[in-house]
């Protein structure tokens, strides 16, 4: 893929219909300084970008996305492999949703609200995570809450972060980590063109255990 030649930051303040050419302006949320911020010697974007794919549109948090995290707090996965607290609090849904802002301010990475494009209702969570990216190499994990499952959300926004990624020209490798038992989420990756490269063992706490993960990977195509 040709590069842009603009910026990792200059290319990331846009709102993006994924798959085609509409771009337009986006009221994203934004780190306190405009021009972007140094990991590793290599320059972020300063916003999130909201970024559509139907039936889907990948935006920043809200408040009002307190529901969302409540009802997943429950689910025997989610609070296990993320931040979701299982208390379910109002308090505690709040502070998860000021910790995904906070992952943009601090470098981390790019945590999105998956919403429905037609409602902006929020069924589910994706992130882009920036650890080594000095390396050419981002990762991305993603959920749905189970009300709203099997409907393709997953895989629209697995294709959303995937491509936007894949574009600029500081990522060449996408990177996804997945159960080997979670067939649903491991297709949903090949869905999306990802490969599976191998078994890794013992790679994460999950729980009170260490399991084995798929390690998944698009390539941008350059």
């Amino acid at each position: 893929m040709p590069s842009s030649g603009r910026s990792f930051a200059q290319r990331s303040r846009v709102t993006r219909t994924v798959g085609s050419m509409r771009r337009c302006h986006s009221k994203s949320l934004r780190l306190r300084s405009s021009s972007g911020v140094g990991l590793n010697g290599v320059m972020l974007p300063d916003i999130l970008p909201t970024l559509v794919h139907e039936p889907i549109l990948l935006r920043a948090f809200h408040d009002t996305d307190m529901a969302l995290v409540q009802s997943v707090s429950t689910d025997p996965l989610i609070p296990l492999i993320t931040s979701v607290p299982a208390s379910g609090t109002p308090d505690d849904s709040l502070a998860y949703i000021k910790r995904q802002h906070e992952r943009l301010l601090t470098g981390k990475g790019f945590s999105f609200a998956i919403a429905l494009a037609s409602t902006d209702e929020a069924v589910g969570q994706i992130g882009l995570w920036l650890d080594n990216i000095h390396q050419g190499r981002v990762s991305t994990g993603y959920w749905i809450a189970p009300q709203f499952r099997w409907r393709g959300y997953a895989k629209a926004a697995l294709r959303a972060v995937t491509e936007w990624a894949l574009e600029l020209d500081e990522v060449h490798r996408v990177e996804l980590y997945v159960e080997p038992w979670n067939e649903r989420s491991w297709s949903t990756a090949e869905a999306c063109g990802f490969e599976r490269e191998g078994l890794l063992r013992s790679w994460q706490q999950v729980g009170s255990e260490r399991k084995d993960m798929y390690m998944y990977s698009r390539i941008a195509p350059r």
